[in-house]
């Protein structure tokens, strides 16, 4: 919770983290049950320190594939989702459980699906229009379907759109902890040309405050040298990848 209050103290206004990978379910299963039962307690943690959720204005949202969680598990998401429901300053994201290609196929059939529902309902073509063609011109001079959405529209804002981070600032600082240096199926999509991707020999949980702080200073010092270029020194958001991840615990 330190760390957490420190990155909104600093003007963070989203903090995602990498708490169990799909993956993670390929595990025997009482390792899978022990991982859920940990998640459990995490949960009534923090709706027990629902006041520092409060203080920053921050909301818990929980990103991932649910359909695959316990009974028991999804009502403990629900509790500590609901705590933080009205407040809307700041963001606390949990990967749980996900894979960022994960992410990344849901949207895209989100996309399709979206793009094979009819917008509007075309009119009826009256006897005297029966041999004029309702078929439309698309941006790539391809003939498309009234009604339906013009592929050729489908940009990079459209797959950000349908990302389970919706809505949330660029990601600025990506944190891996466990002395590994791959990002594990973690925010692919969301990492871009100016984050900063950051890997610590720490394991978790001995990832502190004093670990995280120089990370989150050498990061200011670095954006500031970006002030002139892009007048923009804000944190907006940071990753970590603290948690459970598909190589194991850390």
């Amino acid at each position: 919770m330190q760390i957490l209050e420190v990155c909104y103290k600093s003007g963070v206004k989203v903090v995602t983290i990498y708490a169990f990978s799909i993956e993670n379910f390929k595990r025997p299963l009482h390792e899978v049950n022990a991982l859920m039962e940990i998640a459990k307690i995490k949960l009534s943690q923090l709706c027990q320190h629902g006041e520092l959720m409060d203080q920053y204005g921050a909301s818990l949202r929980i990103l991932g594939h649910r359909s695959l969680l316990r009974q028991d598990v999804l009502e403990a998401i629900e509790q500590a989702t609901e705590m933080t429901r009205h407040n809307d300053k700041a963001i606390l994201n949990v990967c749980f459980p996900y894979t960022s290609r994960d992410e990344i196929t849901t949207a895209i059939r989100d996309i399709v699906s979206s793009s094979t529902i009819p917008q509007t309902s075309p009119p009826s073509p009256s006897p005297s229009d029966s041999s004029t063609s309702t078929s439309t011109s698309t941006s790539s001079g391809k003939t498309a379907t009234p009604g339906l959405m013009d592929i050729e529209s489908i940009t990079e804002k459209t797959v950000t759109r349908h990302m389970f981070t919706s809505g949330c600032p660029p990601l600025d600082l990506l944190v891996r902890t466990s002395g590994v240096e791959r990002l594990s199926d973690f925010m692919m999509w969301q990492c871009h040309q100016d984050t900063d991707i950051v890997f610590s020999d720490s394991l978790w949980p001995q990832f502190d405050i004093w670990k995280f702080l120089p990370i989150l200073i050498n990061w200011g010092v670095k954006r500031r040298k970006l002030e002139k270029e892009k007048g923009d020194v804000e944190v907006r958001g940071v990753g970590m990848g603290m948690g459970v991840g598909k190589g194991g615990g850390y």
